[in-house]
Order: C-alpha cells, then sequence, then structure tokens
C-alpha cells in the first residue's frame, strides 16, 4: 500500500480547492493512498480537556470536552489502542468501537470530543466545513443564547435580578434570549432566601439540593422571574435553568405561576446535569400540566436514551451538548427524530470552550427546523481567544453566529502561542 506524503497530500488538495477537493481525495485513494489514525493525545489547556487525533498524513482533528473536567484525560487515552490504525474519515466505523464504552454525563465527554476531531479531519480531507459532511446548511447564520455572559450581582431580590438582566440585555452579543440559573440550579440564591426549602445545603458533585420548597421559597423564586422578564420585555425571550430537584408539585405550582410570561423553557427542574437518569414520566406529567415549555436533556449520552423523552412527548424542548451526549452527528440523529415528534431542540453548551464552539456552528448549521438556539461557550481563561485562528470577529453580530465555510471544524491552534500555555505534564501536545 503506497503512503501518502504530507506534502503530496497538501498538493492534492491545493489542487482541488477550487473545483473538486473530495475528488481530488478520492484520486489519492484510488491510487491505493490511505490515512490512517496513529495517536490520541490529550491535554488539560485552561482547564479545558483539549483532545488531538493524530494522522500519518500530518492531519489532526482537534476535539474538546467541558471546562472543570480535567479529570477526563486518562478516559480519553483509554480508547486510544481501539481507534489506532483506523481510517478517521470513516467516523462512524470508528465510533462503533468506542460508543457503547461511556455514559451519562460526565463519562461520554471523552466519547464526544474524539468523535468531533474525526469530523475535523474528515472535513480537512474532503476540503469542505463539516456542516457539509453532516447533510449541508440550511442556516446562513446561527442564533445562540446567552447562559455564560454574567455581571456581578451584590444580591438575590428581584431587584438584583432586574439589573443583571438590563445588563445582559445590553451586553455586545446583542443576545435574543438569555438563560437565568434559578432555584436549586442557583445556589446562592437559594441559600439567600431564608427557609426556602425543607432541607438545608449540603456539598458533594454539582446541585446537591433536592426536596419541597416552602411557600416563602416558592414566592421569592417567582418574584425574582417577574422582575426579569418586566425588563426584557418581548424583545429578548427568558429561559430558566431551575433543578434539578424539584419535586413534580412543586415544578407544577411554579410553572402554573408563570405561564403568563410566556418563557421560553423551564429546564432542568426534575432531573438533568449530573443526573444518570432522564425520568420521562414525570417530565410528561409536567408538561401536560402547563403552557410553558419544559427543557431536559444536558446530561444524557446517546439516542437511546432520548427515546422515551422524545417518543412520549415527555417535554417541549431537548438540550443535548455535543460534548456529552456522543457528538455532532450523534446529536443530528436526535434532532431529526425529535423534530418528527414535534420536540423543540436548544442545545446546552456553556462550558464547550472555543473548539466546542465550532462544533456547535457547524451542527446548527445543518440542523433541521425544530432547532431553536445554542448555548453559546466562552473562551476561558481570556487568553484562549489568542491561542487558535478562524473565528470571526466579532464572534457574535445581534444573537447570531455566522456560518464560516473553512474546512473541518474552521478552527485552528496558534501553535507557539499555544504551547506557552501548555502544562509541564503535556509539553509534547502539538509535536
Amino acid at each position: 500500500m503506497a503512503k501518502l506524503s504530507r506534502r503530496n497530500f497538501a498538493g492534492l488538495l491545493a489542487a482541488g480547492a477550487t473545483t473538486a477537493p473530495l475528488a481530488a481525495y478520492q484520486a489519492a485513494k484510488a491510487r491505493g493512498l490511505k490515512i490512517k489514525i496513529t495517536d490520541l493525545k490529550c491535554a488539560i489547556i485552561g482547564g479545558s480537556p483539549v483532545i488531538r487525533v493524530v494522522t500519518d498524513q500530518g492531519i489532526s482533528g482537534y476535539g474538546q470536552a467541558e471546562s472543570r473536567k480535567q479529570y477526563l484525560k486518562p478516559m480519553v487515552l483509554f480508547y486510544k489502542d481501539y481507534i489506532l490504525g483506523e481510517d478517521p474519515t470513516d467516523v462512524e466505523r470508528v465510533m462503533l468501537k468506542i460508543r457503547r464504552m461511556g455514559a451519562f454525563k460526565p463519562w461520554g465527554a471523552a466519547v464526544s470530543a474524539i468523535e468531533i476531531a474525526l469530523w475535523d479531519i474528515a472535513g480537512q480531507v474532503a476540503g469542505v466545513p463539516v456542516y457539509k459532511l453532516l447533510g449541508g446548511k440550511i442556516r446562513d447564520r446561527v442564533r445562540i443564547y446567552n447562559g455564560g455572559v454574567r455581571f456581578p450581582m451584590s444580591g438575590h431580590t428581584p431587584q438584583d435580578y432586574a439589573e443583571t438582566m438590563a445588563k445582559m440585555k445590553d451586553a455586545k452579543e446583542g443576545f435574543t434570549i438569555i438563560k437565568q440559573a434559578v432555584g436549586f440550579h442557583n445556589g446562592a440564591m437559594i441559600e439567600a432566601i431564608p427557609n426556602a426549602w425543607y432541607d438545608g445545603p449540603r456539598g458533594g458533585a454539582p446541585h446537591p439540593y433536592r426536596g419541597m420548597m416552602t411557600e416563602r421559597g416558592l414566592n421569592h423564586v417567582i418574584a425574582c422571574v417577574e422582575a426579569m422578564k418586566k425588563v426584557l420585555g418581548d424583545s429578548v425571550g427568558l429561559a430558566l435553568d431551575c433543578g434539578p430537584g424539584h419535586t413534580l408539585k412543586d415544578a407544577m405550582k411554579f410553572a402554573k405561576a408563570l405561564e403568563p410570561l410566556n418563557l421560553l423553557w423551564i429546564e432542568d427542574i426534575l432531573t438533568g446535569d449530573y443526573t444518570p437518569y432522564p425520568n420521562a414520566d414525570q417530565y410528561r406529567d409536567l408538561t401536560l400540566s402547563t403552557t410553558v415549555p419544559i427543557h431536559t436533556g444536558e446530561q444524557i449520552y446517546l439516542r437511546q436514551n432520548f427515546k422515551d423523552l422524545i417518543e412520549k412527548n415527555a417535554v417541549d424542548v431537548i438540550g443535548p451538548d455535543p460534548e456529552d451526549v456522543g457528538g455532532i452527528a450523534e446529536q443530528k440523529w436526535i434532532a431529526e427524530y425529535a423534530d418528527i415528534h414535534n420536540i423543540q431542540m436548544a442545545p446546552h453548551g456553556v462550558f464547550d470552550g472555543l473548539i466546542g464552539l465550532a462544533a456547535h456552528v457547524h451542527m446548527g448549521a445543518a440542523m433541521p427546523q425544530n432547532f431553536i438556539a445554542f448555548e453559546y461557550p466562552l473562551g476561558s481563561p481570556d487568553w484562549w481567544y489568542q491561542i487558535v485562528d478562524g473565528l470571526p470577529d466579532p464572534i457574535v453580530k445581534k444573537g447570531f453566529i455566522d456560518v464560516w465555510d473553512k474546512p473541518g471544524l474552521g478552527i485552528t491552534f496558534k501553535v507557539a502561542a499555544a504551547k506557552a500555555r501548555l502544562l509541564e505534564d503535556d509539553r509534547g501536545f502539538f509535536d
């Protein structure tokens, strides 16, 4: 089997760059040339696990897991022996070897990051943006929603939430949708209300609070939501991130009280985040009890685990995260199945980083018409914006991101700048 050198491969792509890049690669394959995975690497860059799939032809693909998941590095490397020697452009063949060995958030993140990196390679090899490989785009710009641009708050009164909402409304991104954490999803808020629920603060994994709300607690949260909506009016949509941990009856009372406000959705109020099950039957009871759209799904791994939520019409909106659900093709499949059940898509992604942002843009471009918006990921720390190339400037215009046409994910590292940010254990990441 002849081997394609890095220089010859680049020449083949250049020759077909303006006419038929895919044909150029197919011609190379017809001559017996092949691309293979030779390494899988993981580095913690600014707190985010970043993975690199390396090939024998000098092409690498990148994926990213949510920030704060530094503990994933050994899990990423666990999959290395399963994918070495495979053709990375046969994305599904590679995924069949590793997909079954993931789990609900956070343990599907490693598999998801690898899948995204494979699409990055496949797009580069074909000379087309990833959205072309997902079926092509049906929109030229993708709507985002704000879950991460935040401003300091002095307290947790209705007035405090009104003031911070006014700042988000005036933010340079021009958000058309803002999501705010309330209730059990906002630990500081719930702890600031005396006797808010019939239990007490506890530590442990994220969002550990759970129980029945007191009348005082429920009324306070409702008052804060009313204050925020008054600021936004009908020009900016308001969504709420509420749990998990509320009882079904509390969730019903809460949703019923907020029906006059025309909220975009109530998210994860029963289960969600790091809850390793979706609880479709209880969500269906909640959804049937209110006109407020009910949303969940960011913690769920794989299409099979959305089956009950979708087929039972248990929720109105689902929000899988491409960095947890199994990747962007997995999310596209879920979106199509949700669409035929009249369920909308608002993908989670606030901690997905800038590589994750690129994945969201390509995926959002190719989503069916049930797509609402995806949660806008930020580069954190801020120096992330100095170590990558390919993002538009400005990234967001009036609440939307224009879809770009560069091959693969279309975002690349400025290697010298990125190397300067590597931890000592990761010095060989770009070698």
